[in-house]
């Protein structure tokens, strides 16, 4: 398994896989090599979890034919149209303005809000069923009043999409196949 370290000015340590089931662990510089390891033994049955869980999908992806150049054009010529209209709609909803909105091709998120209310969404939205599109947009709206994921930030959700842990479990299934046509 591929570990990779990155030393930054963060506070916490964060551990993630990637779409090519490499671990990347993110910790302050003050963290020792013992309590990376520490932390590695604490997590390992996570790690494995979600190594294994890329591998599935990543074989699966394998499967598919990749995504074109033109078929990434269309997705995000529609999503262009599609999800402004999403975006306005739900953002009365939560209650709160935003930015900018850009679409792009992305292998690793589905979405994204900035700290100046830019919100980012993945072409290969497209590619899944309505509610998942409007569970990111939500999602991505209530970093507007919660930029974190705390359960003040969840409950924000909820007032939207009292079902939306069904949409993310979609998500958490399914999009890494979808995703995995990109590479």
């Amino acid at each position: 398994m591929q570990i990779e370290i990155q030393r930054c000015n963060r506070k916490s340590i964060v551990i993630t896989v990637n779409s090519k089931a490499e671990v990347i662990i993110k910790a302050p510089y003050r963290t020792t090599d013992a309590e990376i390891q520490e932390l590695l033994k604490k997590r390992a049955a996570w790690i494995k979890e979600h190594v294994d869980k890329v591998r599935k999908e990543r074989e699966r992806a394998d499967s598919l034919e990749p995504l074109t150049n033109e078929e990434l054009q269309r997705l995000g010529d529609k999503a262009v149209d599609f999800i402004p209209k999403r975006v306005e709609y739900f953002a009365e909803k939560v209650g709160v303005n935003y930015g900018r909105i850009t679409i792009r091709n992305q292998k690793t998120r589905w979405g994204s809000c900035s700290s100046k209310g830019n919100l980012n969404f993945n072409c290969l939205l497209m590619l899944t069923p309505p509610e998942i599109i409007d569970y990111v947009i939500v999602h991505e709206l209530c970093h507007r009043k919660e930029m974190n994921h705390s359960n003040k930030f969840w409950a924000e959700v909820a007032k939207v999409l009292p079902d939306y842990k069904k949409r993310r479990k979609w998500l958490n299934d399914k999009g890494g196949v979808i995703i995995g046509r990109m590479e």
